[in-house]
Parts: C-alpha cells; sequence; structure tokens
C-alpha cells in the first residue's frame, strides 16, 4: 500500500511520471517518438508543442529527440565510451580513474575494489552509487538494484534514443569527495557556451549565470536560488574553454564538468536538459535558450 502511495505522490509532484505511467499502460509503445512526445508535452506543460516549426528551447530538444539522429550522441551517453572521448578531446587528467567494468553485478570483485568507489550503469541517468566504506554498503541490496537497472530501456520514458543502444554494463570509478556539491553544467550551442548553472547541495538549489558568470534571474519549477550566490571559481574560464572544446561539433549539449580541491573534473553531456519538458523561468528564457539552439 505505501508503494502503491509513494508512486502516486511522486506523480502529482513530477507530471512526467504519471504521464509516463498512462502511456505504458495505453499503449505508448505503440506510438512513434514524435505522437509520444507531443501527448507528453501537452500532458506535462498543458500547451501544444510545435515540431514542425518550433521556437521554444523545450520545443527544440525534443525536436533533437526526433530528427537529430547524430550517432555520436550515443557514444557520449555511454559512461564508459565517453571516457575515451573525453581523454582524446582535453586529456586524460580530467577524466575520473576507472576501476572497472561488467556486464552483470554478479561480475563484479567487491573484494578488489578500494575501500570507497562509485558504481554506475552505462546506460541510464541518476544510477550512481557511492561507497564510502565497505562496511556500511549493502553488496547484496546493490547487485538488486543493478541488476533492475540493467533490465530497464531509459531511452523510453522521454524517448531520448540516444541512449536506446547504449551497451549495457556496471563501471566502477575512484571515489572522488566533494564532487555533488561542486558541479558546473555549461550549455553550449555549435560549440560555445551561453550559459551554464551551479548546482550545490546535490541540486537542491540552482543558480543560473551567463558565460561571464554573471548571475541571471532563471529559475525552474523544481529548483530555487541558493540562499547565497556561488562565487565564480579561480579556474571558471579553464572550465568553460574545457566545455567548449568537449562540444565543438555538436549542435547543442550541456556538458557538465566537477571541482574537486581545485582539479577539474569531467562529469557528462547531456543532450535533452530535463527532457525538454521543464522551461526556464520567466518565459522569456525559453525564447532566449531557444534562439541559441539551430535547427535545420
Amino acid at each position: 500500500m505505501n508503494a502503491k502511495l509513494n508512486h502516486l505522490t511522486a506523480c502529482i509532484k513530477h507530471p512526467f511520471k504519471a504521464a509516463k505511467y498512462i502511456l505504458e499502460r495505453w499503449g505508448g509503445d505503440r506510438m512513434s517518438d514524435r505522437e509520444y512526445l507531443e501527448f507528453a508535452y501537452e500532458y506535462i506543460r498543458g500547451e501544444h508543442i510545435n515540431l514542425d516549426k518550433p521556437t521554444l528551447y523545450t520545443e527544440k530538444i525534443n525536436w533533437m529527440k526526433v530528427y537529430d539522429h547524430n550517432p555520436i550522441y550515443t557514444t557520449l551517453a555511454d559512461k564508459y565510451s565517453v571516457k575515451k572521448y573525453v581523454e582524446d578531446k582535453i586529456g586524460k587528467e580530467y577524466v575520473i580513474p576507472l576501476l572497472g567494468v561488467w556486464d552483470t553485478p554478479s561480475d563484479i570483485d567487491f573484494q578488489n575494489l578500494p575501500e570507497k568507489f562509485v558504481l554506475k550503469c552505462t546506460h541510464d541517468s541518476g544510477g550512481v552509487f557511492i561507497c564510502n566504506g565497505k562496511k556500511d554498503f549493502d553488496v547484496n541490496a546493490i547487485k538488486a538494484i543493478l541488476a533492475n537497472r540493467l533490465q530497464k530501456d531509459y531511452s523510453q520514458s522521454g524517448r531520448e534514443w540516444a541512449y536506446r543502444d547504449v551497451p549495457r554494463k556496471i563501471i566502477a570509478e575512484e571515489y572522488v569527495e566533494d564532487l555533488a556539491d561542486n558541479n558546473y553544467k555549461f550549455f553550449c550551442f555549435n560549440g560555445k557556451c551561453n550559459a551554464l548553472y551551479v548546482a550545490p547541495f546535490r541540486e537542491k538549489f540552482v543558480d543560473y549565470f551567463d558565460r561571464d558568470f554573471k548571475h541571471l534571474d532563471i529559475f525552474t519549477e523544481l529548483h530555487g536560488m541558493a540562499p547565497e550566490t556561488p562565487v565564480k571559481p579561480d579556474c571558471f574560464e579553464q572550465m568553460r574553454d574545457l566545455a567548449e572544446t568537449l562540444a565543438t561539433g555538436l549542435r547543442a549539449v550541456r556538458v557538465d564538468l566537477y571541482l574537486s580541491h581545485g582539479k577539474i573534473y569531467f562529469g557528462e553531456f547531456t543532450f535533452f536538459h530535463e527532457g525538454g519538458f521543464m522551461p526556464f523561468q520567466p518565459d522569456h528564457w525559453n525564447y532566449d535558450f531557444g534562439n541559441w539552439l539551430t535547427i535545420d
């Protein structure tokens, strides 16, 4: 009963989860990507999406899902293969070291992993499992969760096709301190950073800035601004340059970088920010970001 109540509460707080629930039971798997996204967008946003002549950022993100199938997106969405790509682009020193890669949870050799480490599935988003000490790390529970995540097609809920063909594996990375509270997410369009946001405190607060770290009056439905505006890091220009180098040749991508005691690490590429369903507020930012994202 509690599980059902929790699911209902989640659907109320996050309309996309409700839309996904409805679509899964009412034939969403038989819809084309375009039909699915048109339905989901209207259900979540309460407005029609124009995929023929998109102008809003949220419309263009969903247009990319339907019409921009650059095969490199799958490589970059893969948490394993992207490491080699980033290493070749900006250098190995910016890549969090890999400790192992496995096909199934039962293959993981936990005894040979260090006292602290991080586990991730290569094909999904948000599935990060941090071991701060083996004594309190429930190996059997984590194996069960990982096995479940390996069965899920992350691309289906938002039709983020780039995840569809990512080989499903589990990777272990070195544990790096303070990454979750020191992440910088750069919005790049045709290789140029136009804006970014800083998300300390595990994204409880989100503050947006322009490319020169001038604070912007942007907020979203899920996040408020931090009580104290984040301070510009000493290495900000270097981070921005690295993000732009990684975004070279890509139409639109969010490049996530982390800081740990002054050292920069690559986080991930995100092609469909918030699934393309959460516009920035005030509304004009949805148009401004849309103007930066050019489509054919």
